[in-house]
């Protein structure tokens, strides 16, 4: 698994040396010799390589990473230019579309998105393939509220936007006092009907930024 070498590290480093990290490790090392493991072990820390600590404006949680050939590739909701976009995606995108009047674009890459400061986390960070959650409950959880904690440390206001259950679990983690917290369902075809669709959360979340005398975020994903 490819090393983090930004401020993620000094935040983080502690929790590498923990009995949990090194137990992750050598499961999920185990797990890319044995198996079909997505993302691809040089892209586990996409996010973290894209979208530094003293960056991040908005965080984004997803749960899993996607489970099919060439999806994942380290950033939650992203997928690599050429790969069809997912439906939860195609669902983002629509909810863009009718918040900010951003045209439905071509791909998947989120990669604008993370170079701007929004990081784009799955709260368990690995799967085998074609079995959702199969990673779950191996450690990644421990890692990324301890990642959630550090950001919620930030003395910058952030903004959190959590999609589902999973996600919203998260959110007594966060001081409200300082950070703008966005609650939702998930945007997934199965849920993105009960309050995921008009939730304006991207127009909000701008909003936030502006307040707060920070650049807004540029939401568009360009055609490629």
């Amino acid at each position: 698994m490819a090393a983090i070498n930004n401020d993620w590290l000094e935040a983080l480093q502690g929790e590498f040396k923990k009995p949990y990290y090194k137990k992750l490790f050598e499961t999920v090392n185990e797990e890319y010799r044995t198996r079909q493991i997505f993302p691809p072990a040089d892209d586990i820390f996409n996010a973290f390589h894209l979208t530094p600590l003293h960056k991040v404006k908005v965080v984004i949680l997803g749960q899993d990473p996607y489970h099919e050939v060439n999806q994942a590739h380290g950033m939650c909701f992203s997928v690599n230019p050429g790969v069809k976009i997912p439906p939860s995606l195609v669902n983002i995108y629509k909810e863009l579309h009718d918040d900010l009047g951003c045209y439905i674009p071509n791909n998947g890459y989120l990669m604008p998105w993370a170079k701007q400061g929004v990081f784009l986390l799955n709260t368990v960070m690995s799967v085998e393939e074609g079995k959702a959650n199969s990673h779950a409950n191996k450690g990644w959880e421990i890692f990324t509220d301890h990642t959630i904690q550090k950001i919620n440390e930030k003395e910058d206001p952030v903004v959190f936007m959590l999609w589902g259950r999973n996600a919203r679990n998260k959110a007594s983690m966060i001081d409200r006092n300082k950070h703008l917290v966005l609650e939702c369902a998930h945007p997934s075809p199965l849920s993105a009907y009960h309050g995921f669709f008009g939730c304006r959360h991207f127009s909000q979340a701008n909003a936030f930024l502006v307040q707060h005398g920070k650049e807004p975020i540029h939401w568009q994903i360009e055609n490629l």
